[in-house]
């Protein structure tokens, strides 16, 4: 058993609304590792963070992300710092694994720079916010075969882009295709800044 299509990108992205989204439309189930992360621990993410620190729950996050890759069917989202780890990005080789982009100024409005995500919670979460984006835009650039920029689009808009994607990428004749990217023609292609980490 294997995810039907693993969702990553950072904090603010829309990986659940998105992937709640395209699992409806494709009636498949939706996973949320976060969500698997709170149940096995009985504490929430920022409770973890405070308890146990940052080091413990990258354990514990692995380990949900290891066993979601072998028990889901459906439609997957990881945490954002997920791709972190040089074990999970392996175990992401072979899946379809979509990086749903977002603008630094795009991506702090839309979490608020809300408390629950313990690494935006410092003096200048905008600073952190941009350091966290660029430090982890490789990683999702490595482990991604399409790439969608979320800014200027809403989550039912970005799944039927996505299902379309999945549809043409699953068709024989698409084979060399599944790699690329699912911009909307009215929409800004991902910026790749000249290189600079919540969840």
């Amino acid at each position: 058993m294997a995810p039907l299509i693993v969702l990553v990108g950072p904090p603010g992205a829309g990986k659940s609304t998105v992937g709640r989204a395209l699992a409806a439309a494709l009636q498949r189930p939706f996973r949320d590792v976060d969500d698997d992360i709170e149940a096995v621990a009985g504490q929430s993410i920022s409770d973890i963070f405070t308890g146990q620190g940052e080091d413990h729950f990258r354990g514990l996050e692995r380990r949900a992300v290891a066993a979601a890759l072998t028990e889901h069917d459906g439609v997957l989202a990881l945490g954002g710092g997920a791709v972190l780890a040089d074990s999970t990005r392996e175990l992401l080789r072979g899946h379809q694994v979509a990086f749903l982009s977002v603008s630094m100024p795009v991506g702090v409005q839309r979490t608020g720079l809300a408390s629950n995500r313990p690494l935006l919670a410092g003096v200048n979460p905008r600073a952190d916010y941009r350091r966290l984006l660029q430090a982890r835009l490789p990683l999702y650039q490595e482990v991604a075969t399409v790439t969608v920029d979320t800014d200027s689009a809403g989550p039912d808009e970005l799944a039927a882009e996505l299902a379309r994607w999945l549809a043409s990428a699953a068709a024989p004749t698409a084979a060399g295709q599944a790699g690329g990217r699912v911009d909307g023609a009215d929409r800004p292609p991902v910026d790749r800044p000249e290189s600079e980490p919540s969840r």
